[in-house]
């Protein structure tokens, strides 16, 4: 018997813990239980002939809103080429609306319903029965609780009794069969379930929060840290919801820290407490990053989504986390929540922007199967894609019009300023506007009017656009401040890498070569530039005063072998010309 368990994933670096688990939770029938991981960068030909080579008995699918178009054309094309091999399917993205799934996909045989490990193992055992024709009258589908399955005689779809909930402590470790780690990201859990009830996520819906035992999570983390795994991500879904557990992952993260390995978590910043504070405030640069949900500062949105939150300790507790300048923080907002408008919205990104994140990730609502949200959709005007991710389109409160605007916002905040690529002259562009959404919103009209979007730009590219709108905007912007963007634009160019082309307002090198071979002796790891201005030190997320002009250039001198730990922009130092 071969039971293959497939996973589509996002990008190749990602690895599939679903599938992990439920093969390590296999028991005796592991042997028989095969994995398959592939990206929906992939054809999805080239998918279907590798699952048909490998000759799977039973073909499983882990479903998630990124890969369900991918495993529905997948799955039918191979029905038809296979139709005796039974096809299985789990994950969130089929965990509800069962029915409804099944009868819009006759050639899935199953669904496997909410937490897996147990009832995989189960459905090993039912196969291995049927492929070595084991006398066993226990031994049947309706014997397995969790699961939906097509009935062969009567085609109809069957129903068996809910799984109890797993004990956390109780699944094998699954990642000690993986001999290279060095190009994955790892996503561990700790706990399962969430203590919230946020309307627009499903892990509201499980209210039975558990955690791993401790002393296991440690012996596996430790693993991890032996193989120098680049990145470990928690899956939790608020990490330090439990005070005693995050404190103790923490300290052991910090104790063994081999100086690689970095560890990603999902918090709720107000419920940090100064001991929680001080500990990661000590930490080393890079340790740890926190993903940060605050989704909107609309009190009346904030309260409507059943959603847990001190707004003024969580911008205390972020300008914290700021101030030991070691740990790289996310801020997540969400477009198109309950009576947060247009209007609404920007203000939340203000409000949000003005803590200078190092990464602010706007999203759009997504009405997910089985959440709150997806129950209520009528009463709140949610229109929204029927197909994955079920992005909304409009609302009560926000027309498709103000998505598309909030959507060139998106995009601009992606490029310059997520992308980390010009920190400095996003710093001198809030000098200019009193709101960056309205900025964001008015740089994306732009793109949208010059036919900007959907064309691949150089960097280069991008430093020429933003000049080009900040001199045709509507905001009269002086002289002068262009004149020190162009220069911030070169600054922030040279930032991120010692750049083989240069734009076309900068100097030339040859006026300079002098400085190159006194300060740049080894080679392309260093380079000078010199600026009429002086831009502020790292460590300052907000320019107060805009620098002033200097008549003579004051030289900056990136060194490329020494970067920051949390963006990785060159460590710069001003140097004096002695010519």
């Amino acid at each position: 018997m071969k039971i293959l368990l497939t996973a589509i994933n996002a990008k190749y670096i990602h690895s599939n813990l679903a599938v992990y688990s439920l093969r390590a939770c296999a028991g005796e029938y592991k042997e028989s239980v095969y994995l398959a991981e592939y990206t929906i960068n992939n054809q999805k030909d080239y998918i279907l002939e590798e699952l048909y080579k490998k000759k799977p008995d039973v073909l499983c699918f882990s479903c998630y809103i990124w890969n369900l178009s991918y495993v529905e054309e997948i799955a039918r094309e191979f029905k038809k080429i296979c139709p005796d091999v039974p096809v299985w399917v789990g994950g969130p993205e089929v965990s509800y609306e069962v029915m409804t799934f099944m009868d819009a996909h006759p050639y899935i045989d199953g669904v496997m319903i909410g937490e897996g490990e147990d009832t995989f193992r189960q459905l090993c055992a039912y196969y291995d029965s049927i492929y070595d024709q084991a006398d066993n009258k226990n031994c049947s589908l309706s014997n397995i609780n969790g699961i939906a399955y097509k009935d062969k005689e009567s085609k109809k779809i069957i129903f068996t009794e809910p799984r109890s909930i797993m004990d956390m402590s109780k699944i094998p470790f699954c990642y000690d069969t993986i001999d290279d780690f060095s190009n994955r990201i790892i996503y561990y859990e700790s706990s399962r379930g969430c203590p919230f009830s946020c309307s627009y996520c499903l892990s509201s819906v499980d209210k039975s929060l558990r955690f791993r035992d401790i002393e296991l999570v440690k012996k596996e983390l430790k693993f991890f840290i032996d193989q120098k795994v680049p990145q470990i991500k928690f899956v939790d879904r608020t990490f330090n919801c439990n005070h005693a557990h995050a404190m103790e992952i923490w300290k052991f993260v910090k104790e063994n820290d081999n100086g690689i390995t970095n560890f990603h978590f999902e918090i709720s910043a107000d419920l940090l407490n100064e001991e929680e504070l001080d500990l990661i405030s000590d930490m080393r640069p890079g340790l740890i990053q926190l993903e940060i949900g605050v989704q909107s500062t609309n009190e009346v949105t904030i309260k409507e989504i059943h959603r847990t939150m001190k707004l003024e300790r969580l911008k205390e507790v972020v300008r914290l986390i700021q101030a030991g300048g070691n740990i790289h923080e996310h801020l997540d907002l969400i477009a198109g929540l309950p009576y947060e408008g247009y209007d609404s919205f920007k203000k939340s990104f203000d409000d949000i922007y003005q803590l200078h994140p190092n990464q602010l990730q706007l999203g759009f609502l997504k009405v997910l199967k089985g959440s709150y949200m997806f129950n209520h959709a009528a009463e709140y005007g949610l229109i929204y894609h029927d197909k994955p991710p079920y992005e909304v389109l409009s609302t009560k409160w926000l027309n498709f019009d103000e998505v598309i605007l909030i959507k060139r916002v998106e995009e601009m905040l992606e490029v310059y300023y997520n992308s980390g690529q010009f920190e400095i002259t996003m710093k001198l562009i809030e000098k200019v506007y009193d709101s960056m959404f309205d900025f964001f919103q008015q740089f994306g009209d732009f793109y949208e009017a010059k036919g900007y979007f959907g064309m691949s730009h150089s960097r280069i590219r991008r430093c020429e656009i933003l000049l080009e709108f900040l001199r045709e905007s509507k905001k009269a912007v002086p002289d002068e401040m262009v004149e020190m963007i162009q220069e911030s634009l070169l600054f922030d160019l040279y930032y991120r890498e010692n750049c083989k082309s240069r734009p076309k307002w900068a100097v030339d090198q040859a006026a300079f070569k002098a400085m190159t071979r006194e300060y740049c002796k080894n080679g392309k790891m260093s380079h000078i530039e010199p600026f009429h201005y002086v831009f502020p030190e790292k460590q300052k997320h907000k320019i107060e005063q805009l620098p002033k002009r200097h008549d003579n250039p004051q030289w900056a001198l990136f060194h490329y072998d020494k970067r920051d730990l949390l963006d990785n922009q060159a460590y710069v130092e001003y140097v004096s010309c002695e010519e």
